[in-house]
């Protein structure tokens, strides 16, 4: 029996590690920063975990919005949402994750653009 996503990014520890490094790497993307100046960032790192978590195939804790309700009004460009991509992928290196692995958090990812991008 093949792993779950969840299990091969490492559970709830890795996803935890790997979520914290990816908030860490868009507060320092000056292409996306501003977007999380007034963030409380304990709040907003331990969300994404949640959420991450959830969309792998761990437990179902996530509390928050759908990405439409949460991103809506924000006017959130192409370049930002790429942006974002671009600190998962960084995030996925500073954890050692597989390339395979990789390619399916992206897709996920991605699959998303039409509830964030310009909404």
């Amino acid at each position: 029996m093949s792993q779950s996503l969840f299990e091969r990014l490492g559970g709830n520890k890795g996803i935890t590690a790997l979520t914290s490094d990816l908030v860490d790497n868009h507060l320092a993307n000056p292409a996306i920063a501003n977007r999380f100046m007034n963030s409380d960032v304990a709040t907003v790192k331990n969300a994404a975990a949640m959420f991450m978590i959830a969309g792998t195939g761990g437990e179902n804790n996530y509390k928050g919005k759908d990405m439409l309700a949460a991103h809506r009004g924000m006017n959130i460009s192409a370049l930002e949402f790429m942006a974002v991509l671009d600190d998962a992928l960084v995030a996925l290196d500073q954890s050692k994750i597989g390339q395979r692995e990789q390619e399916e958090v992206l897709f996920i990812l991605y699959s998303m653009r039409s509830d964030i991008v310009l909404v």
